[in-house]
């Protein structure tokens, strides 16, 4: 039940059998329909989520109502309003389920003893924030610096296999570009 999780781990940090066993008794599994929002816009965040099995979109709308997708989530990534979650403030996020999936859940206070009981899972936790800003910070150069083909191709090298699981308008949306656009340019690639 836990290989996904204790694989992931230990690609980023030696972690004991004894560190494992912090981690997993402090896990939640999850099963959620697909379609089911996991987080809406001013809720209280409880839980950070890991993929086991599905895909997950989280996004927010502007002020106008248009949808800003900030992260897909499929195995072996983590998900959640991290801003809401660490700093105790409604969230700003929908977090939706795109497929059926599996998750493990985390609570903060849980999170927090994990750190003082194992605190190897400080490094793991760091090693992974420290990549997500990387991605960010790359994803944002990454629009002012490239045409709309080479995001895209970022885009499908970051999410290996996701173009067969999300619809094209929610890519296109990650990307910032029209639908049509971005089935031009797939086709293009194919042809």
């Amino acid at each position: 039940m836990y290989e996904s999780i204790i694989s992931h781990v230990k690609n980023y940090v030696e972690a004991s059998n004894a560190d494992i066993q912090v981690l997993t008794d402090k896990l939640n599994e999850v099963c959620v329909s697909k379609h089911t929002y996991l987080l809406q816009p001013g809720t209280h965040v409880m839980h950070e989520y890991f993929v086991i099995k599905g895909c997950l979109i989280a996004y927010y709308l502007d002020s106008k109502g248009h949808k800003h997708t900030v992260q897909f989530a499929i195995e072996n990534w983590w998900v959640g309003d991290f801003d809401a979650f660490f700093n105790h403030k409604p969230s700003n996020l929908f977090i939706e389920t795109i497929e059926s999936s599996k998750l493990f859940s985390i609570t903060y206070d849980d999170l927090n003893t994990l750190f003082q009981e194992a605190p190897i899972y400080e490094r793991y936790f760091r090693l992974l924030t420290t990549n997500a800003f990387i991605a960010q910070r790359k994803r944002i150069l990454s629009a002012l610096q490239n045409d709309t083909k080479t995001r895209y191709l970022e885009f499908c090298n970051a999410y290996p296999n996701i173009e067969d699981r999300v619809p094209n308008y929610h890519i296109a949306n990650y990307l910032g570009v029209s639908a049509e656009s971005l089935s031009r340019i797939r086709r293009k690639l194919k042809g």
